[in-house]
């Protein structure tokens, strides 16, 4: 089993999964002279998702692969040919970015107006990633968002990503991708593994039982082809019966049973009785169904050992997408100094100027504010008093146009773990609530 690294993915060029007005602009920009100005974007939201009471970060792996696969070559120009002028054409033929880039690091929990990735070029390089850094920042720290609050409620026993027959093809892969970085345990999804290294699980499916003739004989092809460790699928006829043929043909050795119907709290008991009797203590029950992080929670209680999660996680558990927008915030002026700018619609409102970032922790460790400034950060390790408090959260992923940020999924996962634990005990209530800390404002903001 590969362990999940930090591979570069080559693929087919990225350039197309935009919008086409990215291209038009970047038309009218170089007509202007306008398009080598320097600017600042900044990809952020204006709020957390309704009711939830943090965000995690995920997507910045997939978003350098995309980034290096940004390259518009002859198959590419041939679609644009009609959409925008030759001498944009010719700028796109040689088109590499070559500005900075910065970030939350994957994994990172985050909060309304939380700068997330800050990218520094000109407007030319920097516009035309628009779409493609949204489609996947969004999709992802959606999926990461959920999954972290169903392995929050799970505790110690795995959660199983197995929804990939619920989603887009494509969409199910860096779901499964999410889920791992957010704490699930593995994935039913092969691209997955050979992509990411994300490792996977699965034994069978009701089907595998009706093929054969009978339940026995389908659990003793399962148990002679997969070992004892397996897991049998017990809820195709009759649990108890299912239960009690499993442990005859696999022994007390049997790896676990999976139970994908019904009121699984009380079948969880039954079953947990059940297996006990025959002497299989140490069976695992693993339980499948519709799960969301609430279901997971009501099942606290229950001898259940794992979790199989499938349309709850890859669509959002309720929040599909994270909200996210990404919007010019400085540009060079005619003597080239940067100078904020922003958009001053009443309910779409961004903030003027180059941000930093930082999370406020109490003297014991508690997160307590998530602070944002204009400009670069003050190294907290110099700071006096209560600054040394301030965890600066955005690191370098670009750097002069080579990626720099690139990272193992270990460490990500090693993140998320770090940056929940750190928020206040209110991070752990799955009912809708406020943020669990208030964004700051600092100095000219």
């Amino acid at each position: 089993m590969p362990s999940p690294d930090h591979t570069v993915h080559h693929a087919a060029s990225t350039a197309l999964l935009t919008d086409h007005y990215e291209l038009t602009m970047l038309q009218a920009a170089l007509a202007s002279g306008t398009a080598h100005r320097r600017s600042v974007f900044e990809l952020f939201g204006r709020r957390l998702p309704e009711g939830r009471r943090y965000g995690v970060v995920a997507g910045t792996g997939r978003a350098l692969d995309a980034l290096e696969a940004f390259r518009f070559d002859e198959a590419t120009l041939a679609v644009l040919e009609d959409v925008v002028d030759a001498p944009t054409l010719d700028y796109l033929a040689a088109y590499r970015f070559s500005g900075d880039i910065w970030g939350y690091g994957e994994g990172e929990a985050y909060f309304a107006y939380s700068p997330l990735v800050v990218v520094e070029a000109t407007f030319a390089e920097a516009v035309v990633l628009e779409t493609v850094l949204l489609s996947i920042y969004n999709h992802d720290s959606a999926i990461a968002s959920a999954a972290s609050r169903m392995t929050l409620v799970a505790g110690d026993r795995p959660c199983i990503e197995m929804g990939s027959r619920r989603t887009h093809e494509e969409a199910a892969v860096a779901a499964a991708r999410a889920a791992y970085v957010a704490g699930f345990a593995t994935t039913s999804n092969l691209a997955a593994r050979q992509r990411y290294g994300v490792p996977t699980a699965g034994t069978s499916a009701h089907s595998f039982t009706l093929l054969h003739d009978s339940e026995a004989d389908a659990f003793r092809a399962q148990v002679d082809s997969l070992g004892r460790g397996t897991t049998l699928l017990v809820d195709t006829y009759d649990v108890a019966e299912a239960v009690r043929l499993g442990v005859e043909i696999a022994g007390p050795e049997l790896g676990a049973v999976r139970l994908d119907s019904g009121d699984l709290g009380a079948l969880a008991r039954e079953v947990r009785a059940q297996l006990d009797s025959l002497g299989a203590t140490g069976t695992r029950i693993v339980v499948t169904s519709d799960l969301d992080e609430h279901a997971i929670a009501a099942l606290a209680a229950a001898p259940v050992d794992g979790y199989g999660v499938g349309t709850q996680l890859v669509t959002g558990s309720g929040h599909p997408t994270s909200g996210f927008v990404y919007k010019l915030v400085a540009r060079a002026d005619d003597a080239g100094v940067l100078r904020p700018v922003a958009k001053k619609s009443v309910d779409k409102i961004s903030i003027g100027g180059r941000k930093y970032a930082l999370r406020r922790r109490t003297p014991t460790g508690v997160a307590e504010a998530e602070v944002i400034g204009i400009g670069h950060s003050p190294r907290p390790d110099d700071a006096p008093g209560d600054m040394q408090r301030d965890r600066s959260l955005l690191v370098p992923l670009v750097r002069d146009g080579e990626v720099v940020g690139r990272e193992p999924l270990e460490v990500a996962r090693e993140r998320h773990v770090a940056a929940r634990a750190e928020l206040p005990a209110a991070a752990q209530q799955m009912s809708k609530g406020e943020a669990v800390i208030p964004t700051l404002f600092e100095g000219d903001v």
